[in-house]
């Protein structure tokens, strides 16, 4: 399961600075011109963010873009979008849906395309001059989105088209904007008393200024740290890819003739299941579980703290008594009782299965002579010895079958057997870095689609993890259909001066997961911006993701693009008959890494107390009273759990929610055949294609016919 960044904010006032300040990437929007501006002046016309972009699909001119454009590209965006707010809420003519819902969805287009372009570039190629126009912008930009949310006249002109909606003639999509529009005014406060008000805008200012200077600390946190080996020896047990890359990695550092690992998780995951020299392997996870945490450089504990308390204060302000039943009562969950359900239906189970699991590993431990107890720095590595051992089977075998190109080819290929569509590279447009590859997206009769950009590989500039986000996203602007531009972004395994990047099982699946986020946006056919694409509930915006996830393993798949690099043989049969076998291996550990820190997300966006806890022992309690044990750390500690601190808060829940919607969703695919094209159609129609238009149960029953079903989610990850 791969961690994504989440939707935006569905207020069109909103989508800026919980976009740029946050590091939130899923559904920027943005378009080559703003459809209503002034008249271009000289200075904007110099600035290429601000110039009509000229390029092919209206992509963004990366070439001619510099860190210096971006803080008047914001204040010139800001301005024409403030012009276009005040000819809304100033309108002499009495309130309709057009001249005033409708119209406020359309405002903005200019400051979405300037922001996208920042906090896509923040996210994967940032420097220390875009990170201070981040900290300059920030309050700013929350200054700015209220500024709008909280406009009286404004407000006013949005109420009285809602007092009114049962007598207008308004379509599905039309209501759900004027839903989504007042309930979002609403929840930004603006019923509040002009005192109350003001501090709303204090606690969102400060909240934005946090949220940058967290994110900043982990990228700090994660870069500042490297294991150098000088000794051969403590090379034992790696693989000679994972040995090349470190030594590209040394070489990368000025440090010739030894070898290096990081904390990114290509060169961290490896060296934990691989390394025989244990004391190495407890160094870099202890480095990497105390990264950003207490006494460190980067110390993000205070910075939780204070975020957590202004969000209980803020939800406090709007009548909810915690954070998180703000949060969720848009969301499926509806309630904090409805996640604690669901999650205290899986934990038992995983924790017993753990328990089995932990089992198993300490035998082999005993064996080694290592004396138990198992440590959180030992689970991986026995956990893949003890793997080859039952199934007479190492990952590490499927990495010459899995070389990138062939992966992303394999996933267009599914993409093109479901829904007809095609990705032709684009060699002729322009990119943010030379590793990023670009290809047109078309129907099957040739017709334009999108855009889509990929960005597979680790730099220093660029966040841990993996996510989808857009340039643009898809919409209708007077009539005509505004194309989206899509970006994939990752952390994959790089080449090496003898071998193209091979990719772990686990970067497989991600590669295809990001691509069904991918295809929700691509696919998206609706009317308004800020309902398009993943302008979804959190726990359901991982449903078109993670069904992709399906088609990854399955072998009609494999046998199309799972070709070894050098001899292009296919995957043997045994292969994927013991990949098919070995599912549910560790899966105990898998679920209780997640659920642990979906619990402790839980824990700290239930407080109701606007004092700042201490976060160390917050988050030590917590995870004692869960029962967690002690080789298994949460997936995230709480200094460095960056969803929480963006759009996952009291929202982490959302992969194992959706899981079971995939997971279900899956079986009307094995009923009715992998491709087959009627099922392929109803889930283009009434999913990808309908973003927030309507109730996400209404589609997800329109599309199967029926509520989803837990069972096959229990499953798939031996849980029954």
């Amino acid at each position: 399961m791969t961690m994504k960044t989440p939707r935006p904010l569905r207020h069109p006032a909103a989508i800026l600075a919980a976009f740029v300040l946050l590091g939130v990437l899923f559904s920027c929007s943005a378009a080559p011109r703003p459809a209503v501006s002034p008249a271009s002046t000289p200075a904007a016309d110099a600035n290429p963010l601000l110039a009509p972009w000229t390029t092919p699909f209206g992509v963004p001119p990366f070439a001619a873009i510099r860190s210096e454009h971006f803080l008047p590209a914001f204040e010139e965006a800001m301005r024409r979008h403030l012009e276009e707010v005040a000819a809304i809420a100033g309108n002499p003519e009495p309130p309709t849906f057009a001249n005033s819902v409708a119209a406020l969805d359309d405002a903005g287009e200019l400051l979405d395309a300037v922001a996208s372009v920042f906090s896509n570039l923040r996210s994967a190629e940032t420097n220390d001059a875009l990170q201070e126009v981040a900290r300059v912008i920030t309050p700013r930009l929350a200054a700015h989105r209220d500024r709008i949310a909280l406009d009286e006249k404004l407000f006013a002109r949005i109420k009285t088209v809602w007092d009114r909606r049962e007598s207008l003639p308004l379509g599905q999509e039309d209501r759900r904007l004027l839903e989504e529009v007042y309930t979002d005014f609403v929840r930004a406060g603006s019923l509040l008393s002009p005192q109350q008000k003001e501090r709303m805008k204090a606690i969102n200012e400060e909240l934005a200024a946090l949220g940058v200077k967290f994110g900043d600390n982990v990228l700090a946190a994660t870069n500042g740290y490297r294991l150098v080996i000088d000794n051969p020896a403590d090379l034992a047990g790696l693989d000679e890819r994972v040995i090349a890359g470190a030594a590209a990695a040394a070489r990368a550092a000025g440090l010739e003739g030894k070898w290096v690992f990081t904390l990114h998780w290509p060169s961290l995951w490896p060296f934990l299941e691989g390394a025989d020299n244990r004391e190495l392997r407890r160094e870099i996870m202890q480095a990497y579980l105390q990264r950003a945490g207490a006494g460190t450089p980067h110390d993000n504990t205070g910075i939780l703290a204070r975020i957590a308390a202004l969000r209980v204060e803020k939800a406090q302000l709007l009548g909810y008594p915690t954070w998180a039943e703000f949060q969720l009562e848009k969301s499926m969950a509806k309630t904090p009782a409805n996640v604690r359900q669901l999650l205290d239906r899986l934990w038992p189970r995983a924790l017993a299965v753990a328990a089995r699991e932990q089992g198993e590993l300490e035998t082999m431990m005993v064996a080694d002579r290592v004396p138990p107890p198992l440590e959180s720095w030992d689970w991986r590595y026995y956990a893949r010895r003890v793997k080859a051992a039952k199934y007479a089977f190492d990952e590490d075998a499927l990495r010459p079958y899995f070389s990138l190109d062939r992966v992303l080819e394999g996933a267009f290929w599914v993409a093109n057997q479901l829904y007809g569509i095609t990705f032709t590279e684009r060699r002729d447009l322009p990119v943010y870095h030379p590793e990023v590859r670009v290809f047109e997206v078309k129907e099957d009769d040739g017709s334009h689609i999108g855009i889509f950009y990929v960005d597979y590989h680790p730099r220093p500039g660029k966040r841990g993890g993996a996510w989808s986000s857009t340039y643009r996203k898809q919409w209708i602007r007077n009539g005509q259909r505004v194309a989206p531009v899509v970006v994939n972004v990752g952390n994959f395994s790089r080449p090496t001066a003898d071998a193209p990047a091979l990719l772990s099982l686990d970067e497989v699946e991600t590669l295809f997961h990001e691509l069904g986020h991918g295809l929700h946006q691509l696919l998206s056919n609706c009317r308004y911006r800020s309902l398009s694409g993943t302008s979804v509930p959190r726990d359901f915006v991982e449903l078109p993701s993670q069904i992709m996830e399906n088609w990854a393993r399955a072998p009609e798949v494999l046998a199309h693009y799972a070709r070894h690099w050098q001899t292009g043989e296919p995957l043997p049969a045994e292969f994927i008959d013991t990949m098919q076998r070995a599912e549910t291996f560790n899966q105990g550990f898998a679920t209780t890494e997640y659920l642990a820190a979906s619990l402790l997300d839980m824990d700290w966006h239930t407080l109701t107390d606007v004092t700042p806890v201490d976060t160390v022992a917050f988050e030590r309690a917590s995870l004692e009273r869960m029962g967690l044990p002690r080789a298994i750390p949460p997936r995230y500690h709480s200094w460095y759990f960056s969803h929480i601190v963006g759009g996952y808060a009291a929202g982490y829940y959302s992969y194992v929610w959706a899981e079971v919607l995939d997971a279900d969703a899956f079986e009307a695919f094995k009923e009715k055949g992998l491709f087959d094209r009627a099922t392929a159609q109803a889930f283009r129609k009434h999913i990808l294609e309908q973003g927030g238009t309507e109730d996400p149960m209404t589609l997800y029953v329109r599309f199967r016919g029926r509520e989803p079903d837990v069972a096959p989610l229990l499953a798939r990850r031996g849980l029954q």
